[in-house]
């Protein structure tokens, strides 16, 4: 697609504006009804209470003690709370603003957070920011101004200054001449300033070809915000046709599964802001640029990625949550009816799992006003239905059953250790039962400097050591693609469900020859999970653990381990005791939110390791 064709196509098509958001025209109507039907009374009830506190707090001061914070300890929570509660304030003020134009107090909460994110030092995160400097200029410019290739200003463009500008692109719409005229000069000028230009002049960056959510976000936020505001086609094109090059090493991630490896947060948030950007340019180019068509294979493996949602959840909320995902996870309501009104045997889910208005701690404006603008009532979906996936791609299979003893979900994962946001999991398994998480993936740690750097395996959650897999001789999994599952066959079927694979490569082991890790589901009145590693060695291994990962505390009893649910559901683990010796470990790990969490390994030694061995271990629902 070159540069002529998307020029024209723009040429040809819709003007900028709010008249993008609202095809059918009438936004004053869009936000009259939002305010007084009661479809919405449940979010704007969350919008306004949200407003009272916001109203009643000073705007956050990002100072510089915090800001140093993530160089000098590699702390990231303390600036960011506060980024982000600038964020939230931003949001609600312009929904409020919207809401209850004849309210002044929200009018001034909206100018003066407006003016305090256009004074930031940057829109990026210090986390993102190692190596660069930023400097200033004096000059200003109108959004098509020529004037804007002159001022260098050295920015760095991350994912949330990209969002940043985004936010503002589509409030300074929105709203338009009911903002003082300075302000709107403002808002235009910093986004030229901190979007377009460094995106057009001081690139590549480093997340225009990689194949994760950082190309979606950046490139899907700086193109939407060019389409919302650049009338000069040229400057346009330049900017979409660059957006659409990225969104190709965005899509190059996935195989034709759809299966998001990062998992279902991550889901929401890169295909999120490709759906966004991808709708405004349908909408801008009247059709001629649309990335929703189904005739060709990109237009396949996007349909497929909008069918992920449905597959990634166990039951309600809970998440086959692998990777750095949320165990729990609200749906973004507004995405969802989007993509279930794009494609038919997407399965809208049921209203209450909406994620409430505070549930994002970043604050994500794209997110939060979609899910107004896109929020269709007469799409309230059901419970998740009952489903058997296997995922060739990720090497997932994932199931879910409900029979007369209640609801039950499993999951499991082959894979290989060099993925986005990667766990060194290989092998690792999730059970649950109506809604109870009994065997647990640990999801996502708290965001630091060494999370990403090269401690980050010492991190239980992101290392074997906090997943249900082997341990052998000591021996944690190894990171990189080069440890993967080989020779991965799966089965799904009406009774029983499998996988099996060989993930001896996951270990640095030369003398494991083979280690066959088989996972039978079997959907009875009260399902049963079955187990079975088989090693084989060319030496004597010193020590063979079977761990097993949950966040229920464990009862030992005689040939069984108990997890128990406070509604009365009980998992009992039966092993060999004439050949496994269990032992409980309480340990604790800091959650994404910083929070002190604890969870148990259940470790079943050995106790006399061969050079071929094989341990089973069952598990069953009571």
């Amino acid at each position: 697609m070159n540069q002529s064709f998307i020029r024209a196509s723009l040429e040809q098509g819709a003007p900028s504006g709010a008249a993008l958001l609202f095809p059918s025209g009438g936004q004053a109507a869009f936000w009259r009804r939002v305010g007084t039907a009661d479809d919405y009374a449940a979010m704007v009830a969350e919008i306004k209470s949200e407003g009272s506190r916001l109203l009643e707090e000073p705007i956050p001061e990002l100072r510089y003690s915090l800001f140093k914070l993530f160089e000098t300890t590699g702390n990231r929570l303390a600036y960011e709370r506060l980024y982000f509660e600038k964020r939230r304030r931003l949001n609600t003020m312009t929904f409020l603003a919207l809401l209850e134009p004849d309210d002044e107090r929200y009018r001034e909460a909206l100018h003066d957070a407006i003016w305090s994110i256009c004074n930031e030092y940057t829109w990026c995160l210090p986390a993102h920011l190692r190596g660069s400097t930023e400097t200033d200029g004096e000059q200003a410019f109108a959004v098509d101004s020529p004037e804007w290739s002159r001022r260098e200003r050295g920015t760095s463009i991350d994912l949330f200054s990209a969002e940043t500008g985004f936010a503002l692109a589509e409030i300074l719409c929105l709203l338009g001449s009911e903002l003082p005229p300075l302000l709107r000069s403002r808002m235009t000028e910093e986004i030229v300033q901190r979007l377009f230009k460094p995106y057009l002049r001081q690139g590549p960056f480093g997340w225009e070809t990689v194949d994760n959510n950082w190309a979606a976000v950046c490139a899907g936020s700086v193109a939407s915000a060019a389409l919302l505001l650049l009338d000069d086609s040229r400057r346009l094109a330049e900017i979409v046709e660059k957006a659409l090059v990225t969104m190709e090493h965005y899509l190059s991630g996935f195989g034709d599964d759809g299966a998001c490896l990062e998992g279902i947060g991550y889901w929401n948030y890169g295909f999120g802001y490709f759906v966004y950007f991808a709708d405004l340019l349908e909408r801008r180019t009247r059709g001629r640029l649309d990335l929703f068509r189904t005739d060709d294979a990109r237009g396949g493996k996007i349909r497929q990625i909008a069918l992920f949602q449905q597959k990634a959840y166990l039951d309600g909320d809970t998440t086959v949550n692998f990777s750095d995902s949320a165990q729990h996870y609200p749906v973004q309501i507004g995405l969802s009816h989007y993509l279930a009104a794009r494609y038919p045997e997407t399965a809208p889910p049921p209203n209450a799992m909406r994620a409430p208005y505070t549930d994002d701690h970043c604050s994500r404006w794209a997110h939060a006003f979609r899910n107004l603008l896109w929020f269709d009532p007469q799409k309230n979906g059901g419970s998740w239905a009952d489903g058997d996936y296997y995922l060739p791609h990720a090497q997932w299979l994932v199931s879910r059953c409900t029979t007369a003893a209640g609801r039950f979900g499993f999951a499991a994962k082959a894979g290989h250790n060099g993925e986005p946001h990667n766990h060194n999991d290989i092998g690792q398994f999730i059970l649950t039962g109506d809604g109870k998480v009994f065997l647990s993936d640990l999801g996502s740690g708290e965001y630091t400097a060494d999370y990403f750097g090269p401690g980050r395996y010492g991190f239980d959650c992101n290392g074997s050591q906090g997943h249900s897999v082997p341990i052998v001789d000591g021996a944690h999994q190894s990171a990189g693609t080069s440890h993967a599952a080989r020779e991965v066959t799966a089965s799904t079927g009406e009774r029983e469900d499998g996988l099996r694979f060989e993930m001896a490569d996951a270990y640095d082991l030369p003398y494991l020859a083979s280690l066959e890790r088989q996972l039978v589901w079997r959907k009875l009145d009260t399902p049963v999970l079955e187990l079975e590693d088989a090693y084989r060695f060319t030496s004597m291994p010193t020590s063979i653990v079977e761990r097993i990962v949950s966040r229920i505390k464990p009862a030992v009893e005689a040939n069984v381990v108990t997890l128990q649910s406070e509604a009365g559901l009980r998992l009992a683990i039966a092993y060999d005791a004439q050949a496994l010796r269990p032992n409980v470990q309480c340990r604790t790990m800091n959650d994404h939110y910083g929070a002190e969490t604890d969870w148990y390994a259940i470790d079943f030694a050995v106790l006399e390791p061969r050079l071929d061995t094989r341990v089973r271990l069952t598990f069953r629902f009571e």
